[in-house]
């Protein structure tokens, strides 16, 4: 079985795949975008993997013009830019010895203990510069089937890496198995869920990323729940509130964090490695879930992203649909402008005085739906009375 596939016979990838293969080095397509092609979805990252130790591939690589960077030379990956992308490219490998967190491992010419060392079998399928398949494992029929499964016996395969409990569920939640969970790879998720603590927060924080912003996580979220699994990463969390939220998201996924806000992310900070712009919207989103402002009010003070999740996440608690014309008010809301300013208080007010009524003034208008004017707002916050 042959693909004609049009990211493979981009100019330079062709060049670099077959100046390896020149040299006698089998180079292959490996991971997701072979795993995304054959499934008929799109693809973002092209992965390479290759006979050719890492200090080879750096020398072909930059006599053909490319730029290399050693992204991972412990375990034999280099990234290279060419024609404007960027492969990251990893010698075949088997693992020696691991600890949960990082394993040992020795460079090899072999595809298929390239292959036996992988994760899920929908992972360990290759393919070669002329677009052929190669499949040491037999996986091809997961992938035809989108069936998720640990290559060999799932405690194995989670005890040389942790973070693979949740990279299982981050997978069901981007390529839902049909036939659901497999239970013998659920139950040694979580067997296997202290574990989660040896990891680095930063591993966590990416895969939680990951899996939260998938189409439809709430599946996989409630059986991390179920499971005993997600009180080790939510230790505070909430899922009943998830799939409504899904729900009222009507096929437009929702930015990460205002999942992990309906969850109950409070206090992830830390645990999480969220940035600053993360910390703000999750505190935002938060905040708002337990206030009545209106769509409008909500656009005023907030990004769209963060306005759109307050509202959806409301309508999610309450069991409520969203308010009608909701993305036209939160238009409204960041069109408008407060029609008071420090300077309409002044010469009348001053210091402390002049902060309180206009802080009064702005949530006044807020609670109006923006509707109020600005003489009414002067009036109520000066004993003046209006024009």
């Amino acid at each position: 079985m042959k693909l004609n596939l049009d990211w493979l016979f981009a100019p330079d990838l062709q060049r670099l795949m077959r100046a390896l293969g020149a040299q006698g080095y089998a180079t292959y397509c490996v991971g997701g975008c072979v795993r995304n092609t054959l499934m008929g979805l799109p693809i973002s990252d092209i992965d390479l993997a290759t006979a050719a130790m890492p200090e080879i591939v750096t020398e072909i690589a930059t006599a053909l013009g490319y730029h290399v960077v050693p992204t991972g030379l412990d375990h034999g990956t280099v990234t290279v830019f060419a024609g404007g992308s960027g492969y990251e490219i990893t010698t075949f490998r088997s693992d020696v010895t691991h600890d949960g967190r990082r394993a040992n491992v020795v460079f090899s010419s072999d595809v298929a203990q390239d292959a036996a060392r992988r994760d899920f079998t929908i992972n360990a399928i290759y393919l070669d510069a002329d677009g052929a398949i190669i499949d040491p494992l037999g996986a091809l029929s997961d992938v035809k089937a989108r069936r998720l499964r640990f290559i060999g016996l799932p405690d194995a395969r989670i005890t040389e890496d942790y973070l693979r409990i949740l990279r299982y569920f981050r997978f069901f939640a981007v390529y839902p198995d049909p036939e659901g969970l497999d239970a013998e790879a659920v139950a040694a998720c979580a067997a296997h869920a202290d574990g989660l603590g040896q990891l680095s927060r930063e591993r966590v924080g990416q895969e939680m990323r990951k899996l939260l912003a998938a189409p439809n996580p709430a599946l996989a979220i409630a059986a991390m729940s179920k499971a005993g699994i997600l009180r080790h990463i939510l230790p505070q969390s909430d899922t009943q509130f998830l799939p409504p939220l899904i729900h009222f998201e009507a096929g437009e996924a929702q930015p990460w964090i205002a999942r992990l806000a309906i969850l109950g992310g409070q206090g992830l900070t830390k645990a999480l490695r969220l940035s600053r712009q993360e910390q703000g919207d999750l505190a935002a989103i938060t905040s708002g879930l337990g206030r009545a402002d209106t769509p409008a009010a909500l656009g005023f003070g907030h990004s769209y992203h963060v306005a759109r999740a307050i509202i959806l996440g409301r309508s999610a608690m309450f069991g409520t649909p969203p308010p009608p014309n909701w993305p036209q008010e939160l238009a409204r809301g960041a069109g408008a402008k407060c029609p008071v300013t420090a300077a309409d208080f002044m010469p009348l007010l001053s210091g402390a005085k002049l902060g309180a009524a206009l802080r009064a003034a702005q949530n006044q208008w807020l609670a109006s739906d923006l509707r109020v004017s600005k003489d009414q707002l002067l009036a109520q916050n000066t004993g003046l009375p209006p024009k």
